[in-house]
């Protein structure tokens, strides 16, 4: 698969950046194409009022690099892996930006809205989140979003992994190893179980599919 892991932490060396990075060695090491790129590199503004900013083409008109991630790299990818640090019980800024502004892509009058439209679903999603916090409640709501994210675009959450740690690093003595955990979703991503059952949902009776 084509792997893309998005560090949406403002540090590059920080926690989220340490389990971002784990997360893309892991999809290497089961034979993905992983890239790893920082929010930071690739937005400068928040998403606009559209109906003064558009061109006369329905176009964008934001001068920054997100739109060529957007089209370079989050489109063909198969699989994208957010990683963030928790930030007011949400997630960062950076990353509620790089979602806000998807809309201005698949709106009706961006004029290839439908090739965005199509290449923004049916993709297989991870979660990464650092947190000074160990309270499990600190990261509901991000865990939250993501998961409406890939039901509004088809998608599948197939895994999320939390790390605690404050200070750089920190994320490296958590007991729990969140740094394995992470290159292990990163390993897995391909295979990753997901499901949104409702009361009519035909399912077999076990979940994995048994050998012999």
């Amino acid at each position: 698969m084509n792997v893309l892991v998005v560090n949406a932490s403002p540090r590059r060396d920080g926690n989220s950046a340490r389990l971002a990075l784990a997360s893309a060695e892991g999809a290497r090491e089961a034979g993905h194409v992983a890239s790893l790129v920082h929010l930071d590199d690739h937005l400068q503004y928040f998403l606009r009022d559209c109906r003064r900013c558009r061109n006369a083409l329905g176009q964008c008109t934001i001068e920054d690099r997100y739109e060529r991630l957007l089209r370079d790299q989050v489109l063909p990818a198969e699989a994208i892996v957010f990683a963030t640090p928790v930030y007011w019980y949400g997630v960062s800024g950076q990353l509620k930006t790089f979602f806000d502004r998807m809309f201005c892509f698949i709106a009706a009058s961006q004029p290839d809205s439908e090739r965005f439209v199509s290449g923004l679903s049916g993709k297989r999603l991870g979660l990464l989140i650092s947190s000074e916090e160990t309270y499990p409640g600190a990261s509901l709501a991000l865990i939250h979003q993501l998961q409406e994210y890939a039901r509004y675009t088809h998608s599948a959450l197939v895994g999320v992994v939390r790390g605690i740690g404050n200070k750089r690093g920190d994320v490296e003595l958590d007991p729990s190893d969140p740094l394995q955990a992470a290159r292990e979703l990163g390993r897995t991503l391909a295979l990753g179980h997901s499901s949104d059952y409702r009361i009519d949902t035909e399912r077999p009776a076990s979940t994995w599919l048994r050998q012999g």
